[in-house]
């Protein structure tokens, strides 16, 4: 790239460059692809059997391979470039999406069958997701990172909003066969559109010299080494372990206790289990309020704003432990939504601006890895509280994350962020 990085951009300059928009087309695209699949996935294999194990089956087919090679992916990122295995691992979606398309026109599938295809989109999705955040800065000038992050994750808050109502009308309509045709056609549309950018993306363009190679990025390393040298980098440097750190703490924290509690807290008080979805409904629409909110004005003082993005999602989730009124939850959880998505920007952008280049896949990776693979113990933690009401779920969840926040604040390395 050739382009000089802006310290700030304006919002009509952001998709001025035609690569950009391809970009944010393709992995926008990508995004609402992957909201639309979980849900007719979901409901395709409600119809193949009756609720319960074999659905639990196939979903965790999807999330254990993407766990389990997420940190792999990292190092296979950084050895051969953003671009060519994002573009690998979208075209690998879209060739499980037509095997599965041709198995459910053409035959009856097992719900095990469903579940080894739904493995490898698993699989393709751990080279994915950390190979498409690194590939941003290889082809966004610095000034505009912030921008074009909250345009990919607001499309990917918008899928997950409006994914649920949509797919499933387009079930009722025409059927699962059609349904996944124009799935896996916009999968296609989004891997070629991530495909151009290939050519625009050259082997160590814009590679920061911040980090000794022989120390941490070398690709003499084995793969194995490799991986260590990357796990030791973000445990030795403080912006990056903190802000790891500080994801996990809000996952273990939020996800269990929003959704599981969520749900007893709408059946207890709220009027109903039916109300969940406005609840959840409000979660998605702070989500994309707070991606644009973040892309739309960046912050001056990010180390700041990070502190702030934490204590907003603590203070929402207590807050969860007065609500009595579907509309009171709605608007508690937006907050909780607005200032993950928000946050989730700030760090995101400020990784890939300060991580080395040849680090960043497997920066990534840990990025990913920590959003997604705690979110089991998430789960056994809102369990365990529960037996103490909903009151004490969310008051003991949330006034972790406001720890948090006051730890983070802490910490000289984020808080003096600019």
């Amino acid at each position: 790239m050739t382009t000089e990085p802006t310290a700030r951009s304006r919002p009509r300059e952001a998709l001025g460059d035609p690569h950009l928009r391809r970009l944010v087309v393709g992995q926008g695209l990508a995004a609402v692809v992957d909201a639309l699949f979980l849900v007719w996935l979901t409901l395709f294999v409600l119809e193949l059997s009756e609720p319960g194990f074999a659905t639990g089956l196939v979903l965790v087919a999807v999330a254990l391979p993407r766990a389990a090679l997420l940190l792999p992916a990292g190092v296979l990122v950084d050895r051969l470039g953003p671009a060519r295995i994002t573009a690998a691992a979208a075209w690998l979606r879209v060739a499980v999406l037509l095997a599965l398309g041709l198995l459910v026109t053409l035959t009856s599938p097992s719900v095990t069958t469903v579940a080894l295809l739904a493995g490898l989109l698993g699989a393709a999705d751990a080279a994915y997701f950390p190979a498409a955040l690194a590939l941003l800065p290889a082809v966004v000038p610095t000034g505009k990172l912030a921008r074009v992050n909250a345009l990919v994750q607001g499309a990917e808050s918008g899928g997950d909003l409006i994914g649920p109502a949509v797919a499933a009308g387009a079930i009722a309509a025409v059927g699962f066969e059609a349904t996944l045709g124009v799935i896996a056609a916009m999968a296609a549309l989004a891997a070629g559109v991530l495909s151009t950018l290939i050519r625009v993306v050259r082997r160590g363009d814009g590679a920061r010299d911040d980090a000794d190679p022989d120390a941490f990025g070398s690709e003499q390393l084995s793969s194995a080494r490799a991986l260590g040298a990357g796990l030791r980098y973000a445990w030795h440097e403080p912006l990056v372990r903190g802000m790891l750190a500080a994801i996990a703490l809000i996952n273990i924290a939020v996800v269990g206790p929003v959704l599981v509690g969520g749900a007893v807290l709408a059946d207890q008080r709220l009027g109903g289990a039916g109300s969940l979805g406005v609840v959840l409904s409000g979660f998605g629409a702070g989500s994309l309020a707070g991606s644009l909110m973040a892309g739309w004005r960046p912050p001056a003082r990010r180390g700041w704003t990070v502190v702030g993005g934490v204590a907003a999602i603590g203070a929402g989730v207590a807050g969860l432990a007065a609500v009595s009124h579907v509309i009171t939850a709605t608007a508690v959880v937006s907050l909780v939504g607005l200032g993950s998505a928000f946050l989730g920007v700030v760090v995101v952008a400020t990784l890939q601006e300060r991580v080395p280049n040849q680090l960043l896949g497997r920066m990534m990776s840990l990025i990913v890895l920590v959003t997604v693979a705690f979110d089991p113990f998430s789960y056994v933690l809102a369990g365990a509280l529960l037996p103490y009401g909903t009151t004490t779920l969310f008051l003991v969840s949330g006034s972790t994350v406001l720890a948090c926040a006051a730890l983070v604040a802490t910490s000289p390395a984020i808080r003096s962020l600019r």
